[in-house]
């Protein structure tokens, strides 16, 4: 179980390049040999350009994106500074005049039709939550991203759909390129580099704090299979954005992918990727945490972390509550795959295999509306969720509390 959870949840653990994975993965001596060896301490609200070390603001990292066509910013899905520095960005660059477009990771690309009707201004905001699926597809709470949407359309920047389905994503990792169907390489590129030493070693940097839990006993099949599935996702995602960008038929548009920075660390994920292929310029921009959720100090970041670093306050708890569970359909309906031992699900005891019956008296049948239900949900609200396990019905009523 915990190894199939592992390989279904795959592209959510490595979208959060944060202290909570492993608070080293900040410094690794590996990327762009240039920038490699030398370290700087990252402070709050402060860019740095680490080519350099110059302190820039907004405006002027707009100004010397004026020749690149490729521009990654990672995230933390669930740490509202990120998103409240995409949209910064994505201000700035449109000020610019320049033509700004925007990759997603959280639509594969048979979902662009819905975005299409987002760009058109066809539809509100509750529209295209529902209508696209956002809980299926995401189940981060929409309202992280909402500005995000807001300056995409009130500036006039389309957004695209990049990922790969995730059926194709598992297609991959099971019989490799050459034995895709002509529906399973949809989204898919004709070459996906999953050789390259640095990279594997920051993938397994995520899980150093793991060592000794799900993770600790796989063997090197496994980190390979993990690894590749890795590689697809960056290298569909580099794939569908610059496809979008060139298809735009402007020489001076710029893409922005909007991902987690677990895809953008080092230039390593879809930079490294969309390098065998793309001749524009590649940038990458990501925010930084000055300290973990302990409030412990983050320590020292390399200079080939990213071509922009931005400082930003530690975050204990995210804006919205989530109750820690990886949850997945299945015939028999929504199960448990598994589920943080310190989250708050995992404290009340809910466990991996339990199928979950109910949230609040309402009746769950799948993974859309389990996530839902918890949009709605406030910090200082109760749940109660019934599950079944072993064929018996088990109550969990859970208090939603910061710690």
């Amino acid at each position: 179980m915990k190894n199939l959870a592992i390989a279904v949840t795959l592209g959510s653990m490595l979208a959060v390049a944060s202290p909570a994975l492993g608070q080293d993965v900040f410094d690794l001596e590996i990327g762009d040999v240039a920038r490699r060896a030398s370290t700087f301490t990252p402070q709050t609200d402060v860019i740095v350009a680490t080519a350099d070390g110059a302190e820039l603001s907004p405006e002027e990292i707009a100004a010397r994106l004026a020749d690149t066509r490729l521009l990654l910013i990672g995230e933390s899905h669930t740490t509202m500074d990120f998103h409240r520095i995409q949209a910064r960005v994505l201000r700035a660059l449109q000020a610019t005049g320049r033509s700004v477009l925007i990759g997603l990771e959280m639509f594969p690309v048979t979902e662009q039709p819905s975005l299409d009707r987002w760009n058109a201004g066809d539809w509100t905001d509750d529209e295209f939550v529902t209508n696209s699926e956002w809980y299926q597809h995401w189940g981060y709470n929409w309202l992280y991203y909402r500005e995000i949407f807001e300056v995409a359309r009130s500036g006039g920047s389309h957004m695209f759909a990049i990922n790969a389905p995730r059926a194709s994503v598992t297609a991959v990792r099971q019989k490799g390129l050459d034995g895709l169907t002509a529906e399973e390489q949809v989204g898919i590129p004709p070459r996906i580099d999953t050789d390259d030493a640095d990279h594997l070693h920051l993938f397994k940097s995520y899980f150093a704090d793991d060592t000794g839990g799900t993770h600790g006993g796989m063997t090197d099949e496994m980190w390979q299979s993990m690894f590749a599935a890795q590689c697809t996702w960056d290298g569909a995602m580099a794939w569908n954005a610059v496809q979008a960008l060139e298809s735009a038929g402007d020489p001076d548009a710029i893409m922005v992918v909007i991902v987690g920075s677990g895809h953008v660390a080092y230039g390593l994920g879809i930079a490294r990727q969309a390098a065998d292929y793309f001749e524009g310029e590649i940038a990458t921009l990501i925010p930084v945490p000055v300290s973990d959720s302990d409030g412990e100090p983050t320590g020292v970041v390399r200079g080939s972390y990213a071509d922009f670093v931005w400082g930003i306050p530690g975050e204990a708890q995210p804006l919205y509550p989530s109750l820690g569970l990886s949850v997945t359909d299945s015939d028999e309906g929504l199960s448990v795959l598994f589920g943080d031992p310190e989250s708050l699900g995992g404290k009340a005891g809910i466990a991996a295999g339990d199928k979950i019956l109910t949230i609040d008296g309402w009746t769950v049948p799948n993974k859309l509306t389990y996530n839902r239900i918890m949009a709605d949900k406030r910090w200082g609200d109760h749940v109660e969720l019934v599950v079944e396990r072993a064929g018996a019905r088990q109550e969990f009523p859970i208090a939603l509390r910061r710690n």
